[in-house]
């Protein structure tokens, strides 16, 4: 059955967070696709996350402080003094069912950040029993709605006049609720059909006093617990920037706009219109969208919808938002994600949102290219571009340790290997050398363990890696950067060869990737084997090539002679030339024609404008010049070795004891 879901999940408040790192606010709000001036409420200081004042504001205020902390302890202690006795006494099985609606219960109770916990455990079925699964799930988008008197005045006052007035039709009730608000199904007096979103009641209070003890807590284990080294109190104030921008609906609005702007492109993803006419701070007014949530996947397959390619669509779109352009969704859970009716997947949800810096989105591709390598030493070393090691880290004991926990990555399954497995086989490590996590780093887990525990839940056994392995062969083959020149380098040559199995895994994977273009890569690989930095390269072609000449030549001669021989009656008893890993080189050059010619946009009539192009070129010359030189060494070589051994014939060396010695095969 088809069900009407909008983004709920988290309305925004980020007026907070436009001036908080303010390099990633500004490219935020840059990208406009409506032209829109900057929304008032998007300059409004006062709710911007500012720690100091929070703690300023509570430091004097020891009995609300203390108030909170009953409030949050108690819950919590008698909770699990339940769950005790249900282990004692056997009842564990009996009770699940009442102690999962308990923690639901709970954590709706202790109000948005802690909601939000309970979200991110509602996609881990491989963490969370099934009972508390289908509880927890219930805090995407059916917690208790606030009175609508509420909702209308927040609307009045935010866009001037009351409900009625500005929309031709909204509910009587509200059709979703969620941490931060709740959504409306409305529609304009110009005939759409929209989704009113309106922020809860008393929400800047209630999450500043809970981060502020949170940030509090922080604070005391990392200074006081020697074994965490990274810095809790950065983490847990990226996290509230965050937040804090959620409470903001305006700042969603221009989130969502950018986010169309950078990845509408994509096939299959779908984002909503934003009314800006009818959005303020408290209340957001966007286009409806009707479709069936990620996480019933019997009504996605009764809609004749494939799940599992839903799934792939959000993988290749995460990749995109976390190594193409930086800007990335931190919440998408399955109440932010919509199976549509047409097979897109739609995002609904823009109030988390997070951005990561050129250089980190290079360094994750390069671990990636450095783990598929198995290069366990480079790694070590993207550890400490990606900043969770400093420079003057001793890496010789690390390079083990990473190996041992990444050595059998590539062959496991999701119930294998999965970012918590990783992250548990990685908590060890990080325990015993000096590791520290990266705030910015915090999001991106939250993000891909988000994902993809509703990848788990559809299929438990979707390949992630393998999944996102076409995305990142495609970038490494048209990515002119040079950080990752030099990994696609590192990646296909090895103690001086070139491994042609590795270039024809990559077009094999590239060709599966959305918008793989192979006149791009053409460009790509030919102005960069052209270029200075493409020197090696060059210099390994030629020598390939000159052994890929003299086998086929040493074999044709071979077959020629025999032919001939064998005419006039005359016995063959050389032994033909022994290809071995160069006859392997060639099978995989055969290979990567055939993988050319099964790629889509690949037309030989089109390749040919660029011969003559790459004729003229001195390189291509000076290549030539290199391939007859060492091809007319080993004619040379190989004579004056045939020479040798006629003379050694006609004068027997002593050590043969007279005897005539017989020619056989050369071999340069």
């Amino acid at each position: 059955m088809t069900q009407h879901i909008v983004s709920t999940s988290q309305p925004n408040a980020n007026q907070d967070q436009v001036n908080h790192h303010s390099q990633t606010n500004q490219e935020t709000i840059t990208v406009e696709s409506s032209n829109q001036p900057l929304h008032p409420a998007l300059a409004d200081d006062e709710w911007r996350y500012d720690p100091e004042r929070i703690n300023q504001h509570y430091k004097n205020r020891p009995f609300a402080v203390f108030k909170r902390l009953i409030v949050l302890i108690l819950p919590g202690t008698a909770f699990g003094i339940r769950l005790l006795f249900d282990k004692l006494t056997g009842r564990i099985p009996q009770n699940e069912q009442k102690r999962a609606i308990e923690l639901r219960e709970i954590l709706t109770e202790l109000g948005p950040t802690y909601i939000k916990i309970g979200q991110a455990l509602s996609t881990r079925p491989d963490l969370v029993p099934p009972t508390y699964l289908e509880e927890l799930a219930q805090l995407q988008d059916q917690l208790p709605p606030f009175d609508n008197s509420i909702a209308y005045q927040f609307i009045e006052e935010e866009l001037g006049s009351p409900p009625e007035e500005i929309y031709a039709e909204i509910s009587t009730e509200p059709v979703a609720a969620a941490s931060l608000g709740q959504v409306y199904k409305g529609k304009l007096k110009t005939g759409e059909a929209v989704a009113i979103k309106v922020q809860r009641p008393d929400l800047y209070r209630r999450i500043a006093i809970d981060l502020y003890i949170l940030r509090k807590v922080a604070f005391f284990a990392t200074n006081k617990i020697k074994r965490i080294r990274s810095d809790l109190v950065a983490i847990m104030d990226e996290f509230a920037d965050r937040i804090f921008e959620e409470m903001n609906y305006a700042h969603e609005g221009y989130n969502a706009e950018r986010f169309k702007e950078l990845y509408n492109y994509i096939e299959d993803i779908y984002v909503p219109a934003i009314y800006w006419e009818y959005t303020g701070r408290r209340v957001l007014t966007m286009e409806w969208v009707a479709g069936i949530k990620l996480t019933n996947v019997q009504g996605i397959q009764d809609a004749g919808i494939e799940a599992t390619r839903l799934v792939e669509i959000g993988v290749e779109c995460s990749l995109r938002q976390l190594l193409e352009y930086g800007f990335f969704h931190a919440d998408p859970h399955p109440g932010n994600l919509l199976a549509m009716s047409d097979g897109r997947l739609a995002y609904l949800d823009f109030g988390m949102m997070s951005q990561i810096k050129p250089y980190q989105r290079y360094g994750l591709i390069q671990a990636v290219v450095h783990l598929v390598n198995r290069d366990f030493e480079a790694l070590a070393h993207d550890y400490v571009q990606l900043e969770f090691l400093s420079e003057d880290t001793d890496l010789e004991p690390i390079i083990p340790a990473l190996a041992s926990v990444f050595e059998n990555a590539l062959g496991a399954t999701v119930a294998e290997l999965n970012f918590k497995s990783i992250t548990d086989k990685m908590s060890e490590v990080m325990y015993e050398f000096p590791f520290q996590v990266p705030a910015y780093y915090a999001l991106i887990i939250r993000s891909l363990v988000t994902l993809e525990g509703i990848a788990i839940g559809i299929d438990p056994n979707f390949k992630v890696l393998s999944k996102a392995y076409p995305y990142i062969a495609k970038r490494l083959l048209i990515d002119p950067a040079p950080q990752l020149r030099q990994s696609l380098q590192d990646l296909l040559f090895q103690d001086g060869r070139f491994r042609w199995n590795r270039l024809e895994n990559l077009l094999r994977n590239a060709r599966n990737s959305q918008d793989y273009d192979f006149e791009k890569v053409l460009d790509q690989a030919l102005d960069f084997l052209f270029s200075e930095r493409g020197a090696f390269i060059r210099e390994q072609l030629v020598n390939e090539l000159v052994k890929a000449i003299d086998v086929y030549g040493q074999r044709s001669f071979y077959n020629f002679s025999v032919s001939i021989r064998e005419q006039v009656g005359l016995t063959v008893n050389e032994i033909p030339p022994q290809l071995g890993q160069d006859n392997e080189n060639l099978e995989h050059i055969q290979n990567i024609i055939e993988i050319l010619r099964d790629t889509p946009g690949f037309d030989p009539m089109r390749i040919m404008p660029l011969v003559p192009k790459v004729l003229s070129k001195p390189e291509t010359q000076q290549m030539g010049q290199q391939i007859v030189g060492k091809l007319t060494e080993k004619a040379i070589a190989r004579f004056i070795r045939s020479i040798a051994l006629q003379d050694q014939s006609v004068f027997p060396d002593n050590s043969n004891n007279g005897k005539r010695s017989l020619p056989s095969a050369s071999k340069s």
